[in-house]
C-alpha cells in the first residue's frame, strides 16, 4: 500500500504535497467562509469559486505548454512562493480591517493564475519519480493528502477562527507554503530538467490540442472529468448556506461538514491505494461518478445531520476514487514529452468548477440552495454514466499496471 515511499524524491514531493495541500484546502474555505461572513449572498460564494478557477480555465493550456519546455520543480516553487505572499496579505488585509469582496476576489483570480500554471508542472512531475508499475500507488497515495488535509482541516478550522479569527487561519496558509517550499528545495531539479524542443508557444499548443484530439480515449476521459468538475464538484460553494440556512448552525457545523467530506475522501483514497492496480479501473469511474451525483442529490433533501454527515463521507469518497482513477487512465496513456500539455487540459475538470460554482450559486437565488444542489447532482450523474458507457470497452483494453 505504501510502495511509492522508498523513493527518496517521492518522499519529499509528498512531503511538499502535505504542507500545500493544508495550505489549499484552507485557502479555499476559508475564503468561502470569510465571503459568507462578508456578505451572505449566494451568488458572491459562486463568484468567490469563479475567481479562483476561472484563470485556470483561461490559462492552463499555456501552463501546460510551458511545464512541457521548462524545469517543472523550479517553476512549482515559484508559485508556491506566491501563494504564500497572497495567504500573508490576505490575512494582513483582515487584521487591518481592510478586507472587503472586491479584494477578496481580486486574490482569488491572483492565486488562480498561478494555479493555471502550477497544476501542469506539478502533475506531470509524479511520473518521474517512482516507476511506471507503482504509478497508481503514488497517485492514490498523493490523493490521500486532498482527504487528509479535508479531515484535519475542519478540526482546527473552527478552533482557530474562534481563537485567532479568520486573520489567524490565513496566516497558517501563509506558513503552510513556506514549509511546502523549503522541502521542495531538497529535491533534486535535475530530474525536471526540461531540454530545448525546438518549438514556440503557439506550435507547442496546437500540438498538444492535435494530440488528444487524435487520442480518442485521452479526450473522453478528460471531457467525461470536464463534466464531473462542472456539475458535481461545484457543490462545495454552498457548503456555507447548508451550513447556515438547511441547518441552522454556524462555522462549528460547517467545520463539521467538511469534516465528513474528508473522512469521506479518506476511506474512498484508503480503497485506491490498496488495490496497487486498476485492472477495473473503468468499472471503478463509472461507479463512482455516477454515485457521487447521487450522494449530491440525495445530500440535498436531507436536513438531518447525521444523515447529511452520511451522504458527505459517499460524496467525499466517490469523488477521490473518480479523480484518482481517471487520472491514473491518463498518466497511464500521455506519452511524457506532451505530458504537461495533456495534464493542463485535463485539469480543466478542476477549473470549471468556476463555471459551475456562478452557475449553481445564480440557480440558488432563483430556486433555492436544496434544488440548485439536486439538480447538478442529476446532470453529474447522468452526464458521467452516459459517458462512461459509451467507451468502457475500449477503456477495458487499457494496459494499467
Amino acid at each position: 500500500m505504501f510502495s511509492a515511499f522508498s523513493y527518496r524524491e517521492y518522499r519529499l514531493y509528498w512531503l511538499a504535497g502535505a504542507f500545500s495541500n493544508l495550505g489549499m484546502w484552507a485557502l479555499i474555505f476559508g475564503r468561502l467562509w470569510l465571503m459568507h461572513s462578508l456578505t451572505e449572498s449566494p451568488l458572491y460564494l459562486g463568484l468567490v469559486t469563479t475567481a479562483s478557477l476561472a484563470p485556470v480555465l483561461a490559462f492552463s493550456a499555456l501552463g501546460g505548454v510551458i511545464a512541457d519546455r521548462v524545469n517543472r520543480l523550479r517553476l512549482v516553487i515559484v508559485t508556491r512562493s506566491c501563494f504564500a505572499v497572497i495567504a500573508i496579505i490576505t490575512g494582513f488585509l483582515i487584521s487591518m480591517f481592510w478586507i472587503n469582496p472586491w479584494q477578496l476576489l481580486v486574490l482569488a483570480g491572483i492565486s488562480g493564475l498561478l494555479l493555471a500554471f502550477d497544476i501542469p508542472s506539478r502533475q506531470a512531475m509524479l511520473p518521474k519519480l517512482v516507476p511506471r508499475e507503482l504509478l497508481v500507488n503514488g497517485i492514490a497515495l498523493y490523493s490521500l493528502l486532498f482527504s487528509g488535509s479535508a479531515i484535519i482541516g475542519p478540526g482546527f478550522f473552527a478552533p482557530l477562527v474562534h481563537f485567532g479569527g479568520i486573520a489567524g487561519v490565513f496566516y497558517i496558509i501563509g506558513g503552510s507554503y513556506v514549509f511546502t517550499v523549503l522541502v521542495m528545495l531538497l529535491m533534486d531539479p535535475e530530474l525536471h530538467h526540461r531540454d530545448n524542443l525546438g518549438y514556440g508557444f503557439i506550435e507547442g499548443l496546437v500540438g498538444g490540442m492535435k494530440y488528444i484530439k487524435g487520442n480518442d480515449l485521452i479526450l473522453t476521459l478528460i471531457v467525461v472529468a470536464v463534466f464531473f468538475g462542472t456539475f458535481g464538484m461545484a457543490f462545495e460553494t454552498l457548503i456555507p448556506k447548508v451550513a447556515s440556512n438547511l441547518l441552522a448552525g454556524g462555522v462549528d457545523v460547517y467545520s463539521s461538514m467538511l469534516l465528513w467530506l474528508g473522512i469521506g475522501g479518506l476511506s474512498g483514497t484508503a480503497i485506491i491505494a490498496s488495490f496497487g492496480n486498476l485492472k477495473n479501473s473503468p468499472v471503478f469511474l463509472l461507479i463512482s461518478g455516477a454515485g457521487f451525483g447521487v450522494a449530491i442529490f440525495l445530500f440535498a433533501q436531507i436536513s438531518w445531520f447525521p444523515g447529511v454527515a452520511a451522504m458527505l463521507w459517499l460524496t467525499g469518497g466517490s469523488m477521490v476514487v473518480f479523480m484518482t482513477v481517471n487520472n491514473t487512465l491518463v498518466q497511464s496513456l500521455v506519452r511524457d514529452e506532451f505530458r504537461g500539455r495533456v495534464m493542463s487540459i485535463h485539469q480543466l475538470s478542476w477549473g470549471m468548477t468556476a463555471v459551475g460554482g456562478t452557475c449553481i450559486g445564480i440557480a440558488a437565488d432563483w430556486f433555492g440552495t436544496g434544488p440548485a444542489i439536486s439538480i447538478f447532482g442529476l446532470v453529474v450523474s447522468i452526464s458521467t454514466a452516459g459517458l462512461m458507457l459509451r467507451k468502457l470497452r475500449d477503456l477495458q483494453s487499457i494496459d494499467i499496471p
